[in-house]
C-alpha cells in the first residue's frame, strides 16, 4: 500500500497538514537528486529506504503535465493559416501567422495550410524529372473533339492557390483531382464549340472563369490563377496533312495581303487622277463658257457697229481675218496687176536673216498658198479680180 506523505494516522480525522506535505516532498526530491546526481567527498553511503517510504508521484505527474501542455505550441508561417480541430471538428476561427497554442492531443489538433503557394497541374502531359526537359504525352487527356468532328491534341497547364483552408481540407478528398476534372470539363466545352481551324490559328480562349465557377460549385476552396496553353496541334497520324493545309492557308493569306497592298497603292492614284481630270474638265467648261459669252458679247457689239456703218465694218472684219491668217503662214505670193509675174516672199528666211517684221501688203491683192499650182493660181487671180470689181 502506498502511503502519501503528510497524511495523519487513520484514527485521526481531518485534512492533511500542508506544511508537512511540503517538507516531505522537499526531502524526497533532495534524496532523489542526492542519490543520482552530485558527487561530494563527504557523501554518506545511501541508506536503505525503510519499507514504509513513499514514491514521488506528484513531481512526475507535474513534469508529464508540463510536457503535455508544451506539445500544444506551434508556429504558423507567413502566408499560411492554421485550422484547429477539437475532437475532430474544425473550429470556426482560424489562426493567423505567428506562434500559437492549442490544447494538446487528443483534445485538439491543428493543420497548417499554405494559402499563397502556387500549385501547378498539367493536363495532357507530364513533365519529366528536373534537368531532362522532356515531356510525356497522355493521349487520354490531350485528345479532344471539336465542333466539326475533328480531333485536336491539346496540352495545357493550370496554376492555382487556395482561398479557403476549411473547404480545401474537409470538402474534397483530392483537390488535384477536382481541379483536373474542372479543367478538362471547361476545356472540352470550349473545344466542342469551336472548329479545328479556328483553334489551330487563333488558339484557345481563356477558360479560367469557367473553371472557377465549377470549382466554386464543388466548394473546393481553390482559386484559379492562370491557364497556359502549351501546344495545340492535330494528332500525329494526320499532322503532315494539316501542315500542308496550314501552308496553303498561309500562301492564301500572303496573296491576299499582297493584293490589298497593291490596291492600297493603285486606288489612291486612280482617285487622284480622277480628281485632276474632274478639275481640268471643270476648268475647260468654265473657259468655253467664258469664251462663248465673250464671243456673243463681241458679236452684239459688232452688230451694233455694222448697223451704223456696214461698209466700214465689213472691210474691218475682212482685214482682221486676213491678219489672223497671215500671222500663221511663212510664205506669201503677191499678184502684180501690171504684169503676169507673181512675187514670192519667203518671210521665214527674211525674218531669220534680217530680224525684220512682216511687211505690210495690200491685203486685197494678197493670197496665201502652201503649194503653188497653175490651177490654184488661176483661181486666186479670178477671186481678186471679182473683189476689185466690187470695190469699184
Amino acid at each position: 500500500m502506498i502511503k502519501f506523505p503528510g497524511w495523519r494516522a487513520q484514527n485521526n480525522e481531518g485534512p492533511p497538514d500542508l506544511d508537512e506535505v511540503m517538507r516531505d516532498l522537499s526531502r524526497k526530491i533532495n534524496a532523489l537528486f542526492g542519490k543520482t546526481g552530485g558527487h561530494h567527498s563527504n557523501a554518506q553511503p545511501n541508506r536503505p529506504q525503510p519499507a514504509g517510504s513513499t514514491f514521488p508521484i506528484l513531481p512526475i505527474i507535474a513534469i508529464v503535465l508540463l510536457i503535455w501542455l508544451a506539445t500544444g505550441f506551434y508556429i504558423v508561417d507567413q502566408g499560411s493559416i492554421g485550422v484547429v480541430q477539437r475532437f475532430g471538428k474544425a473550429l470556426e476561427e482560424t489562426t493567423q501567422p505567428g506562434p500559437r497554442w492549442h490544447l494538446p492531443y487528443p483534445i485538439e489538433t491543428v493543420k497548417v495550410v499554405n494559402m499563397e503557394q502556387v500549385r501547378r497541374l498539367e493536363v495532357g502531359y507530364r513533365s519529366s524529372a528536373e534537368g531532362s526537359g522532356g515531356k510525356t504525352r497522355l493521349p487520354k487527356e490531350a485528345l479532344m473533339l471539336t465542333e466539326d468532328e475533328n480531333i485536336i491534341d491539346l496540352q495545357f497547364a493550370v496554376q492555382y492557390n487556395l482561398k479557403n483552408a476549411k473547404d480545401y481540407l474537409f470538402n474534397n478528398r483530392s483537390t488535384d483531382d477536382a481541379v483536373m476534372s474542372a479543367a478538362e470539363t471547361a476545356i472540352r466545352e470550349v473545344v466542342g464549340k469551336n472548329k479545328l481551324d479556328d483553334l489551330l490559328q487563333k488558339g484557345l480562349a481563356d477558360t479560367s472563369e469557367r473553371m472557377q465557377i465549377i470549382l466554386d460549385s464543388y466548394k473546393s476552396g481553390v482559386k484559379i490563377i492562370s491557364v497556359s496553353l502549351q501546344s495545340a496541334q492535330p494528332p500525329e497520324q494526320v499532322q503532315e496533312a494539316f501542315e500542308d493545309v496550314n501552308r496553303a492557308n498561309q500562301d492564301n493569306q500572303r496573296q491576299i495581303n499582297e493584293g490589298q497592298a497593291y490596291a492600297n497603292d493603285i486606288i489612291p492614284k486612280a482617285r487622284g487622277t480622277a480628281s485632276r481630270l474632274l478639275a481640268e474638265a471643270a476648268g475647260y467648261k468654265l473657259k468655253v463658257e467664258s469664251e462663248a459669252r465673250g464671243n456673243a458679247s463681241r458679236f452684239d457689239q459688232i452688230l451694233a457697229q455694222y448697223n451704223n456703218a456696214p461698209e466700214v465694218t465689213r472691210q474691218r472684219l475682212f482685214l482682221d481675218a486676213q491678219e489672223q491668217i497671215m500671222s500663221n503662214v511663212s510664205k506669201v505670193i503677191v499678184d502684180q496687176k501690171s504684169g503676169n509675174s507673181l512675187l514670192y516672199l519667203p518671210l521665214d528666211k527674211l525674218l531669220s536673216a534680217a530680224g525684220a517684221t512682216v511687211p505690210q501688203v495690200s491685203l486685197p491683192q494678197v493670197e496665201t498658198q502652201a503649194t503653188a499650182t497653175p490651177a490654184a493660181t488661176e483661181r486666186t487671180r479670178d477671186t481678186f479680180r471679182s473683189r476689185d470689181r466690187e470695190s469699184r
